[in-house]
């Protein structure tokens, strides 16, 4: 995904980045065709003020919670199958991850999760002030290359419509294993004015708290002799 004018809704969105991988085994591309289409969601129009809420159906959850690029979904689908009183949306325009996070949804019976298949900030930009209790941005793509630097996620323009979707209070969880983009996160998150970093000690950053699932990238990582980082702000 890029970094760019989010809050400009007037601008194309470009996203960057495979949209498909390998072929997909049978039972994934079923689920893509049969269970894609009850949990799927489309972005709300620039502005519009959509609550989330109501993507939940009747029972209206007690929060709503949002994963930016899931991966092959699993941190999403075990915060989901822990915290079924909560709405989970994610969003991923990787169909083989959105496949992959079916298969959990199926696996796991729930039914409090909801999927955008796509890029994350279209999605943003249609959202009611005040309607994200936690959104979480984990390993995503860090763009290495100095010319690149404008497509990572974190930057001024998704800072400010994170801020507006999120109450004080709510929760931003961050994590990369590449030094080139923990630098930048650090750098972005310390010049906005709206988030608070937690860290009181390096024990905060370097170890993953328990309420944290990991992720299929995060252990490949760990495996390679990478060390993550694992940062947390709060929306003042």
């Amino acid at each position: 995904m890029t970094e760019d004018t989010a809050a400009d809704p007037a601008r194309r969105y470009q996203l960057y980045g495979r949209r498909r991988g390998r072929p997909l085994r049978r039972r994934r591309a079923h689920l893509l065709e049969t269970l894609l289409p009850t949990v799927e969601i489309a972005p709300p129009p620039p502005g519009s003020g959509t609550d989330p809420a109501a993507w939940f159906g009747d029972v209206r959850p007690r929060a709503v919670w949002l994963e930016v690029g899931f991966g092959g979904g699993e941190h999403l689908a075990t915060q989901a199958a822990r915290h079924r009183d909560i709405g989970f949306i994610g969003c991923e325009p990787f169909l083989n991850g959105v496949a992959s996070l079916m298969t959990l949804i199926e696996d796991l019976a729930l039914t409090n999760v909801r999927v955008l298949p796509d890029d994350a900030r279209p999605l943003l930009a249609g959202l009611a002030d005040r309607t994200i209790d936690r959104c979480f941005v984990l390993f995503s793509d860090p763009w290495p290359k100095a010319r690149h630097a404008e497509r990572r996620f974190i930057g001024p323009s998704t800072l400010d419509q994170l801020a507006r979707i999120m109450p004080p209070g709510a929760e931003l969880r961050l994590a990369s294993d590449d030094p080139t983009l923990i630098r930048w996160t650090v750098e972005q998150m310390t010049r906005h004015p709206a988030f608070a970093w937690t860290a009181t000690c390096a024990a905060d950053w370097r170890v993953r708290p328990d309420d944290w699932p990991p992720t299929r990238y995060e252990e490949k990582a760990i495996a390679a002799g990478r060390r993550p980082v694992y940062l947390r702000y709060v929306r003042r």
